[in-house]
């Protein structure tokens, strides 16, 4: 009942502003096509250093993952994400960033990379999906926040994230080239190129990158243990037979290391992430207006193999190999995806299809049978069909309705168990079906005297518990218990506003969620040695919050920025806070532009976060401690040398601040012969000062 009244509410009030007069300042009086486009060129706003992307349409975000950042991320997907409003990473070393979204990540978080769903290997989450995905080798990543699609996998309660490489065609024989080289503190330092050649017919394009760093250092100077080295290839193939025709082929490989201090009580290793290796083959096939009612066909099938070594002696050269610390999981990916774009009437366009993942897990160590010359012991399988169908309807020419339904059936099964605990016991053998469902009906309205957008949505998921939730390689002893937990059911209203006129841009989002028989994680002893030492139970919480971003152009060269995200979460059948919550931030900026040049001075702020369940939290990682607020000074600049050539340089944390993010593994740090090499701490403070240099060019 307090959903439908709080539903009722807001579209009252979005039929209220609809008919109120706004002010001259915010639209011209008559509404001309002429007096709306000259406000829209008067002081107009724009971003070549993105320090928190804003959203572009109702509960979505997109950025373009090529153009400077700051604070400058580490060469992965998890830490990119950070700079939009909502989402914090888990911090357990250099890059391998673990996104969090309104408090939920996981597999609470669709990630798909070129239209593929990609599967960390690791039962401790050291390589979550988007650890594989080099930021800048992608032209576009989109956001969706909240379950109000249906159209890219199940289990969306936080939203999906969408990297996607996109080729624009040929209309004759040509080149394109990009390429960036960036050197930073810290010993940091990025090569890309980007290179395409092609004509009418089809294209060729190579996407290489290298991305290495050294320790960095906290600020007051000491060092952490956290560097890295990444190296990623892609080659894409295109054939485009005619102008509604295109076959595309990509191969995606990569290798990468890099180094952790973290403890597996936080639900991380105490190893390195000695190798993450990855081989991702993908082919899609795309046909437009293929007749009156089909306007487009998409078809997408995929073969991905993440092979992922964690050791404590490879990114440590002082340590002897012992027997027993080489743990080598592997998964394999691989799925199909088949949607077709309906052009039902003039006012109605729909979007069906189906979706299909096999899931294999994988797993060998040294001490069990050859060790990493040994067979690979199949663990957890998974296979996942799905069905969706979405829907967006023009009520009028201001309003619209989208809608979306989707049904899933998993089949999970725990194919093996430690010989040493249920040898040649086939009742351990732990077999599990599970039936969801997800729908969503979302009302949006544009303002007819206003430059105002409006929506309401609810949306209702349902999901199964993933490999980390039902024990990662099936050797814990309380598999029986994790592997049939139930599968969480969120029913969330979202509600929000976004506002564009020439000097003021604004969005609004906020979320009500609850969740019944959310999935929570308890770790079984303060201090472990192994990562299996937690149990999993069903509870019932809630969520809310929201994001809020503006700019405001001062004059011509000057804009005022600035952003708020917020969550607050409760564990309501414990009566405590639910874990995992990041606290609320804000950031707050001026920036300089005029056209070749531009600067920018920002400040962020994070409130301290004093409710926590210790002990207690989820796929992404456990509550530690309490943490102190803090603020963090940075500044950056971009200067155009041409339409080809731009420079960007920054300062983060200018004044070298000493702090922790709150979603971080527990720091144990590393001890040799008596001596800490690298102090431990509570959490794994974040870098000191950072001093970065950028340069890009393209033709």
């Amino acid at each position: 009942m307090k959903l439908i009244r709080m539903i009722s509410i807001f579209l009252l009030l979005v039929q209220t502003f609809s008919v109120t007069d706004a002010p001259r300042a915010l639209a011209a009086e008559d509404g001309s096509k002429e007096d709306k486009e000259k406000q829209a060129e008067e002081f107009p706003i724009t971003t070549v250093v993105v320090t928190a992307p804003a959203m572009t349409n109702p509960l979505t975000v997109k950025t373009n993952p090529k153009a400077p950042r700051q604070p400058l991320p580490p060469n992965d997907g998890g830490s990119y994400l950070k700079n939009i409003p909502g989402f914090s990473t888990v911090l357990e070393g250099g890059i391998d960033g673990d996104p969090v979204l309104r408090g939920l990540g996981g597999s609470r978080l669709n990630v798909l990379i070129d239209g593929a769903q990609l599967k960390g290997a690791c039962p401790a989450r050291m390589d979550p999906a988007p650890s594989y995905a080099s930021p800048e080798t992608f032209d576009k990543i989109t956001v969706l926040k909240g379950p109000e699609t249906v159209l890219y996998g199940n289990g969306n309660l936080a939203g999906t994230v969408l990297f996607e490489r996109i080729t624009p065609r040929f209309d004759k024989p040509g080149q394109r080239f990009y390429s960036s080289l960036l050197f930073g503190s810290f010993g940091r330092n990025d090569q890309l190129y980007d290179i395409t050649t092609g004509d009418k017919g089809g294209y060729v394009r190579i996407i290489r990158s290298r991305t290495t760093s050294d320790n960095y250092k906290d600020g007051n100077g000491n060092p952490v243990f956290s560097r890295y080295a990444k190296n990623n290839s892609t080659y894409i193939v295109g054939l485009t037979p005619d102008a509604n025709t295109l076959y595309e082929y990509t191969a995606d490989l990569g290798a990468a290391q890099s180094a952790h201090t973290s403890n597996s009580a936080s639900g991380k290793m105490s190893h390195d992430s000695a190798q993450l290796d990855k081989e991702n083959y993908n082919f899609r096939f795309e046909k437009k207006n293929v007749s009156k009612l089909i306007q487009e066909i998409d078809f997408t099938a995929y073969s991905n193999f993440e092979d992922h070594i964690m050791d404590t002696h490879t990114m440590r050269p002082w340590v002897k190999w012992k027997s027993g610390s080489v743990m080598n999981p592997t998964v394999t990916a691989r799925g199909a995806r088949l949607a077709a774009k309906l052009d039902v009437n003039k006012d109605t366009q729909a979007t069906v299809g189906m979706d299909y993942l096999q899931e294999r897990h994988n797993y060998r160590c040294w001490g069990m049978y050859d060790g990493l010359d040994g067979p690979r012991v199949p663990t957890i399988e998974f296979d996942n069909l799905g069905i969706f169908g979405e829907v967006k309807r023009n009520v009028d020419a201001q309003s619209r309705i989208i809608s979306g339904l989707r049904f899933d059936k998993l089949n999970a099964e725990n194919k093996w168990l430690d010989p040493d605990w249920h040898e040649g016991d086939d009742d351990y053998r732990h077999k599990g079906v599970d039936k969801t469902y997800s729908a969503f009906l979302r009302y949006e309205h544009d303002a007819s005297n206003a430059p105002v957008t409006t929506y309401v949505g609810v949306g209702h998921v349902e999901r199964p518990a993933d490999f980390v939730e039902r024990g990662g390689t099936g050797r814990m002893p309380l598999i029986t218990d994790s592997f049939y937990v139930k599968p969480e059911k969120s029913t969330q209203l979202d509600t929000g506003l976004s506002y564009k006129s020439g000097k003021l841009k604004a969005n609004l989002s906020l979320f009500y969620a609850k969740i019944n028989d959310y999935i929570l994680l308890k770790a079984s002893k303060d201090s472990v040695t192994t990562y299996d030492a937690w149990s999993a139970n069903n509870v019932d919480a809630t969520l809310y919050g929201g994001e809020a971003d503006a700019a405001y152009a001062l004059s011509e060269h000057w804009t005022l920025n600035a952003t708020l995200a917020a969550t607050h979460g409760n564990n309501d059948t414990e009566h405590k806070p639910l874990p995992q919550i990041p606290a609320l931030e804000g950031t707050v900026g001026i920036k300089y532009n005029n056209k070749k040049l531009e600067a920018y001075l920002f400040w962020r702020g994070v409130q301290a976060q004093d409710r926590v369940d210790i002990n207690y939290g989820n796929s992404t990682g456990f509550d530690v401690a309490k943490t102190p607020g803090y603020g963090v000074l940075s500044l950056n600049t971009s200067y155009h040398v041409s339409d080809r050539v731009v420079i960007s340089a920054g300062v983060d944390n200018i004044l070298n601040k000493l702090y922790a993010e709150h979603l971080s593994c527990k720091n144990t740090g590393i001890k040799y012969n008596g001596s800490y090499l690298f102090l431990p701490s509570t959490q794994i403070n974040a870098p000191g000062r950072n001093i970065w240099v950028k340069t890009s060019y393209r033709f």
